[in-house]
């Protein structure tokens, strides 16, 4: 791929520097910072995001000093984010924005804790962290006293709303299918980051193998490219390289396959990504294919492995146990999640003050209030 990174202007359907719609709440405008930097600090700044370090990625925090927590998987989907951007005249400042915040609300214990909590709540609407990490930037953050969350411009929130079946413009009231190429970007940079970062991990702790690996196809093209590179490759020395060969496989492939997306379509303007039907940011089929057939493999040999599944079990009871002392005795929640209860009733109160808590504030709150 030609190094054409000197040359950024912005493409005429990027976001512009202080976004398309605004604020909920409008606020004059900053006299040196663009509305989205602005917002890329106040989600660095917020009480969720420094959270993130306390909370799983996979393994259970303080399982080990090496493995990937919440916040060092959004660092690296952060970085993701602004690379694609880049490469393809986006915004630069939205793209990480919303990958800063794209898990600000979920919960401690990993994707099984998710699990447990929308268990727990199947009959108070239900959990999903990206719809709780909206619910964290407009409702949970406290920090300003002239509105709710942290007031982000729209094209933040819409980013954050990863998995929405369509999107209502602030300023008109109309409908339209497809989010900013920003948010699109940003998605995928998660899906890049989480399935060669959780692969990383995964080697490190010896829950996979290499030999293993050899019978998938990504990972043989990565490790064919890490040769082409170094011919004396060790894939446990230097595995570090070959995950760094798949993620420049897979940012290359996703860059190429949108630019052409976007040339096929003819899009000029922001409204046009807006309104076409179908997310123009995509890898290639192939790349597509091969990306499945990797997440296959970790979801069998790695995230059902006993040392992972297990402790997440575990986990989940602490969780279910904890919802239930703290629904009988809401009391003992913290002051702002009593504070809600009469607007936002005791079951979501309490699954709110629960997905705010890291790993270890879990364990605490479970051995203090509900004992083994």
């Amino acid at each position: 791929m030609k190094n054409d990174f000197k040359k950024i202007p912005s493409a005429a359907w990027a976001v512009p520097t202080n976004g398309s719609a605004g604020r909920a709440f409008p606020e004059p405008l900053h006299g040196y910072r663009g509305e989205i930097q602005r917002d890329r600090a106040r989600i660095i700044h917020s009480t969720s995001f420094r959270r993130l370090d306390g909370k799983t990625q996979v393994f259970l925090n303080g399982t080990g000093d090496h493995y990937r927590t919440r916040l060092t998987h959004t660092i690296e989907v952060a970085s993701i984010s602004r690379t694609v951007a880049r490469a393809l005249h986006l915004n630069e400042d939205l793209a990480e924005a919303i990958a800063l915040a794209h898990d600000l609300g979920h919960p401690p214990c990993g994707h099984r804790g998710e699990e447990e909590l929308d268990r727990l709540l199947k009959d108070h609407g239900g959990f999903d962290h990206n719809v709780q990490s909206l619910r964290v930037v407009e409702v949970l953050e406290e920090k300003y006293p002239q509105f709710p969350g942290l007031n982000l411009v729209w094209d933040v929130r819409e980013g954050i709303q990863k998995h929405a079946e369509g999107y209502t413009d602030p300023l008109d009231g109309s409908r339209y299918p497809s989010p900013s190429l920003e948010a699109q970007i940003a998605d995928l940079a998660d899906e890049i980051a989480y399935s060669s970062h959780d692969l990383d991990d995964g080697i490190d702790a010896e829950l996979l193998k290499t030999a293993d690996l050899a019978e998938v196809p990504l990972w043989r093209r990565a490790l064919d490219r890490a040769h082409s590179e170094a011919a004396a490759i060790d894939p446990h020395r230097h595995r570090g390289f070959i995950i760094r060969c798949l993620v420049n496989m897979l940012v290359d492939d996703l860059v190429t396959t949108t630019r052409q997306a976007i040339a096929g379509a003819r899009i000029e303007t922001l409204r046009a990504v807006r309104e076409h039907p179908h997310r123009l940011a995509s890898f290639s089929r192939e790349m597509r294919a091969e990306l499945s057939g990797l997440r296959r493999h970790l979801f069998a040999k790695f995230y059902h492995h006993p040392a992972v599944s297990g402790a997440n079990e575990e986990a989940a009871r602490l969780i279910s146990e904890l919802f239930a002392h703290l629904a009988a005795h809401p009391e003992k929640m913290g002051r702002k999640a009593r504070g809600r209860i009469d607007r936002d009733g005791l079951h979501r109160s309490v699954g709110d003050y629960i997905s705010g808590m890291t790993d270890r504030y879990l364990a605490r709150q479970h051995a203090e209030l509900v004992g083994k």
